[in-house]
């Protein structure tokens, strides 16, 4: 009988034998003969165990929380195995280990790389890395619909109508995600190439952009973007990974749905239109106000690359790049709808007690949704979470011989699912230099940081509380 966890992987088994079959065209009609044979070995491994979902019976048990949660992290610990195996074939002086760091940041939409110079690579092998973010990000979307129970009720209402999805609407939503994550694929494909970046580019980067991935074409993205008018377009194209999935399906249907779906968006709208204007006025030295968008835009959707901008504004970056983006979008970060929200929470409680006899509502300001105290504790466990995490990475980090700087800073980016850039001064961090020790260190929490954090608590509470 075909359990949860064999359809799951199976199906996105299925996902990756498409991409290699594309790879192998490409590299046919390229005349890269050499790869071809790597990306046909994969081709058939992945078709094998993505075919085997059909040939078992379909009755699917009903699958317990726990159960997807462990369906996911299976996923992002094997599934990586498979996308090293081009990487492993076709460079003779790549390790598999080092191979499946770079498939994993990949996968994550991370963007660490073990590689020194790009241009050494096979124009197939930087198709593969950009492969491997965009059924990274879609995995990491659908990933979400399947853990919807765990998230607060709020949240589930900006994305659906149901409180829980049966198997028939999990699948149902997973189709359109794909869909219009396809759509978004090609919508950015073609706002870079209209804006005059090269064709192999333009497609190299909208896979990595709508990902919210950080693996370039090139060694530096001033080898790729030129002028403002592009950094104009790239920002552009990133904000699609800020804003939730689901915002410009909802405003062509917006007859059909709620204000409440759109209120997600509304405030990060108002989040951006703030950081724009404080960034206009009081960072705007040198009156290029393009890189500082671009790099704000970067920052907000987890991208991390960026052109140069001022050494001190980094740790400004930072916050950004913590804070994130949408709930229901590829970016990471804490979410800003969740730190607003807390906030809000705080602030009424903090003056609850030194006004008692006054009623604070946790209503949402413009929209008439009311947040339960339950949703708020959520909240903060998730802050918890990180914060244990950041700490227990630093330490690994900076026990391993690096400066405790750059482990505080590379332990953000790591958890936050960030490339290493000058946004952040560590553009020449070198990964492939690292220890093992370090190296799967940054594995772990690449991960961990592409699951949603309160799923890491659901299993700890399975396994060290039995009530």
């Amino acid at each position: 009988m075909l359990n949860f966890s064999q359809l799951y992987l199976g199906i996105f088994s299925l996902f990756i034998s498409f991409l290699s079959f594309l790879n192998i065209i490409y590299c046919y009609y390229f005349d890269l003969f050499l790869d071809i044979g790597s990306f046909f070995f994969l081709f058939l491994i992945t078709l094998f165990f993505g075919s085997l979902i059909f040939f078992k019976r379909k009755n699917l048990k009903k699958t317990s929380i726990f159960e997807k949660i462990l369906t996911v992290i299976s996923g992002y610990l094997l599934i990586p195995i498979l996308l090293a195996i081009p990487y492993y074939l076709i460079l003779n002086n790549l390790s598999l280990f080092n191979a499946y760091f770079e498939s994993v940041s990949g996968f994550t939409s991370t963007g660490f790389t073990v590689f020194e110079n790009i241009k050494h690579l096979n124009q197939s092998l930087i198709l593969w890395r950009s492969s491997t973010q965009w059924i990274g990000g879609l995995y990491f979307l659908i990933s979400l619909i399947l853990l919807i129970d765990i998230f607060d009720t709020n949240l589930k209402k900006s994305l659906t109508n149901f409180i829980s999805f049966s198997s028939s609407e999990t699948l149902k939503q997973s189709f359109k995600i794909s869909f219009i994550y396809l759509i978004l694929t090609v919508v950015i494909f073609i706002l870079l190439s209209l804006s005059g970046v090269r064709i192999f580019d333009s497609f190299n980067l909208s896979l990595t952009l709508i990902s919210s991935g950080g693996f370039l074409p090139d060694n530096n993205l001033s080898l790729i973007i030129d002028g403002k008018f592009q950094q104009i377009f790239l920002s552009i194209s990133m904000l699609l990974s800020f804003f939730s999935l689901f915002l410009f399906y909802n405003l062509v249907f917006f007859k059909k749905k709620n204000i409440n779906f759109l209120f997600e968006d509304l405030y990060l709208l108002f989040y951006l239109l703030f950081l724009v204007a404080l960034f206009f006025v009081f960072f705007n030295i040198n009156n290029n106000f393009s890189l500082l968008f671009l790099s704000i835009c970067s920052s907000i959707s987890n991208i991390g690359f960026s052109l140069n901008v001022p050494q001190n504004l980094s740790f400004i970056f930072l916050i950004l790049i913590i804070i994130g983006g949408s709930f229901f979008s590829t970016s990471s970060g804490l979410r800003f709808s969740k730190i607003f929200l807390l906030f809000k929470f705080s602030m009424n409680e903090l003056v609850s007690h030194a006004k008692p006899k006054n009623v604070y509502s946790n209503r949402l300001p413009f929209f008439n949704i009311n947040l339960e105290t339950e949703d708020f504790y959520k909240y903060f466990l998730s802050v918890v979470i990180f914060v244990i995490s950041l700490s227990i990475l630093s330490l690994f980090l900076t026990i391993s011989g690096i400066s405790s700087e750059i482990s505080f800073k590379l332990s953000i980016l790591t958890l936050m699912n960030t490339v290493n850039s000058s946004l952040t001064n560590l553009e020449n961090f070198n990964f492939y230099e690292l220890s093992v020790f370090s190296k799967f260190s940054l594995i772990l929490f690449m991960m961990i940081g592409r699951v949603e954090l309160l799923s890491i608590l659901i299993i700890l509470k399975k396994f060290f509380f039995k009530s």
